[in-house]
């Protein structure tokens, strides 16, 4: 992954930036990533989630995180810039032209939007700017509000139900998406 993304991308619209963490970002992701109403639909083995000390995860987002294969940015809403969350980038297979796409937010930054530009801006990203032709993601099937998300994005749903591994003892009911 590191190769293929050899600058940190900063991508914008007019309500959101995209850009790398940075050191003063870290208060809010440790409160994010211990809200439990945050953590309820996402998968147990996030980066941000790997280590207990924030700033051991802060100083890995460029380096171990980008290494093991996900690109991770800060979704900032303008025009302040104030970090409401986290956008990800996973799983590329270049073979295929295919990558997935993920997005999670604090609570603060709920229903106004945001996860959709984050979304949209990441897909635009990568099919116009690096040739993927496939990109995907995974919600879990009581998850609505990211589904609405994705099908807003121009997602289709392809597979619903389906069994996946997000971490926990037993593999969890997931909608599969494609775009």
């Amino acid at each position: 992954m590191k190769d293929f993304f050899r600058e940190l991308p900063r991508l914008e619209d007019d309500g959101i930036v995209l850009k790398p963490l940075a050191p003063e970002d870290a208060p809010v992701l440790d409160r994010m990533r211990k809200d439990p109403f945050v953590a309820r639909y996402l998968p147990t083995f996030l980066y941000e989630n790997r280590y207990p000390d924030i700033r051991r995860v802060m100083d890995g987002l460029y380096t171990e995180c980008l290494e093991e294969g996900s690109l991770i940015l800060g979704v900032y809403e303008k025009p302040d810039l104030v970090f409401r969350g986290l956008a990800e980038l996973y799983g590329l297979r270049k073979d295929l032209r295919k990558i997935s796409v993920g997005c999670r937010l604090a609570q603060d930054g709920w229903g106004r939007g945001l996860a959709l530009r984050a979304v949209t801006l990441l897909t635009d990203y990568v099919t116009k700017q690096k040739q993927i032709e496939i990109v995907t993601s995974s919600t879990l099937l009581q998850n609505k509000a990211s589904a609405r998300v994705l099908e807003k994005a121009g997602f289709t749903l392809v597979v619903s139900g389906a069994d996946e591994d997000w971490g926990y003892p037993e593999p969890l009911p997931t909608n599969k998406w494609i775009r």
